[in-house]
């Protein structure tokens, strides 16, 4: 087959967690769908050799995505996404026809349209669940009336067992185009560090990293008085403390990581504007053990020596902004930076996010573990059946003017409305 990098297509993209993923694994992402304008600048500064097209899935076609990216007519291996969905069935409905379900149905329609020989849906585990099962089911049977046959059972993967120091469970389905060969679901290759409960296929796996070996070696944020009004400084890293730390600090590079290198500079801290908490926040941090839930904030406080709870997003705009609760530092008396999140969920230094907190963490919450996805993509670049070597080009990240844009500037950059996802309300929980 040559060593041309298979193609690939993110919708829902957001910043790119499943893109990177698909990356690594040795995939060309050449076009990813993104609705929130602030996520598409951000996606654009990281991945700045493909293209983001700040649409909804709703109103594009596959052939607009094919003549808005290099994909031309050249044939689609993936299409990949998380369709957010409310997953509702309704008494005596189908739940696949329920308006509040039609992104899964958009998702389904552009994956024929593209005619893509494979297909990955990620989403909730909560759609495996009671009455949701039935709208799992019949995404299934559409699938298959549509010239797809489905990887089954569908399968719930948990980020901690690929080598990801957090609890966070992913549905995946997977599908090819009939006639074409199924790929396997990835098998674990850690276990959860510390994990109390442990099934037989994991006992002898190696752990996973843990939230020590993920953030110990970053610079103390308390020293760099910078930070208390911007996302980034010049600053001195510690020694990294283990294999993950020099992989994601580009100080080793990893065998299994296929993608195209970033030059960055790693003098820099980036992602970790402080948070102010008041004096009595920070008592009740401190006098909160490893591991326990602090009772008033309802944060947990990090225990080095295991892995962390799964980081979620907060609610969007409309449902209020509320601020997702963010774990507490395991050895400081504050939350972790978006930096510090973004290690726990396997993202390299060189991949920055929105320079606000509140969406850094959601960027983050929202995302799928670059490691995750890696291993959903690596079980499909088996079946395509295709020699990819690691790319010596390498792709400079400039224009990080992007990071600390506003909505209406983001808006007008992509030609869209700015009302596109209502306006944030300011609420914060601390």
């Amino acid at each position: 087959m040559g060593n041309q990098r298979p193609i690939a297509v993110d919708l829902f993209a957001g910043v790119g967690g499943m893109t990177l993923g698909f990356e690594q694994a040795g995939f060309d992402v050449l076009a990813s769908v993104e609705i929130d304008p602030i996520h598409c600048a951000t996606h654009e500064y990281n991945f700045p050799m493909w293209k983001v097209i700040c649409a909804s899935v709703t109103e594009i076609s596959g052939d607009d995505i094919r003549q808005r990216s290099k994909i031309g007519d050249r044939e689609v291996d993936v299409v990949f996404g998380g369709p957010p969905c409310q997953g509702f069935s309704m008494m005596g409905k189908r739940a696949f026809d329920d308006p509040r379900n039609q992104l899964v149905s958009h998702f389904m329609r552009l994956v024929k349209e593209l005619n893509a020989k494979y297909f990955v849906m990620e989403n909730v585990k909560g759609l495996t669940l009671g009455n949701h099962r039935q709208f799992l089911d019949e995404v299934i049977e559409n699938f298959k009336a549509n010239g797809y046959d489905i990887l089954s059972p569908y399968k719930v993967l948990d980020a901690s067992h690929f080598g990801v120091p957090q609890h966070r469970e992913r549905l995946f389905l997977i599908g090819c185009r009939q006639g074409l060969p199924l790929p396997n679901y990835p098998s674990p290759i850690t276990k959860p560090a510390k994990a109390k409960r442990i099934s037989k296929e994991l006992v002898n796996l190696p752990d996973s990293p843990t939230v020590r070996d993920a953030i110990a070696d970053l610079p103390d944020v308390s020293k760099y008085k910078e930070l208390s009004d911007r996302d980034w400084c010049i600053a001195t890293y510690r020694k990294p403390k283990s294999l993950y730390s020099e992989y994601l600090r580009n100080l080793k590079s990893d065998p299994h990581n296929l993608a195209y290198l970033r030059k960055y500079d790693s003098k820099l801290l980036t992602s970790s504007i402080g948070t102010v908490h008041s004096p009595a926040s920070v008592n009740r941090f401190s006098s909160t053990a490893n591991g326990e839930v602090e009772k008033i904030s309802r944060f947990l406080k990090l225990d080095p020596d295991g892995i962390s709870n799964t980081l979620r997003a907060g609610t969007p705009s409309n449902r209020g902004a509320f601020t997702a609760p963010r774990p507490i530092h395991p050895e400081q008396p504050r939350c972790i930076t978006v930096r510090e999140a973004a290690r726990l969920h396997s993202y390299p230094d060189w991949f920055r996010f929105h320079s606000t907190k509140w969406h850094g963490f959601r960027q983050i919450g929202n995302s799928v573990p670059p490691l995750l996805a890696r291993a959903v993509a690596a079980q499909l670049t088996e079946v395509l059946d295709v020699e990819i070597s690691i790319p010596s080009q390498e792709i400079v990240l400039k224009n990080s003017d992007v990071l600390q844009i506003k909505m209406v500037e983001a808006a007008e950059r992509y030609g869209v409305d700015s009302h596109v996802i209502e306006p944030r309300l300011r609420q914060e929980v601390h």
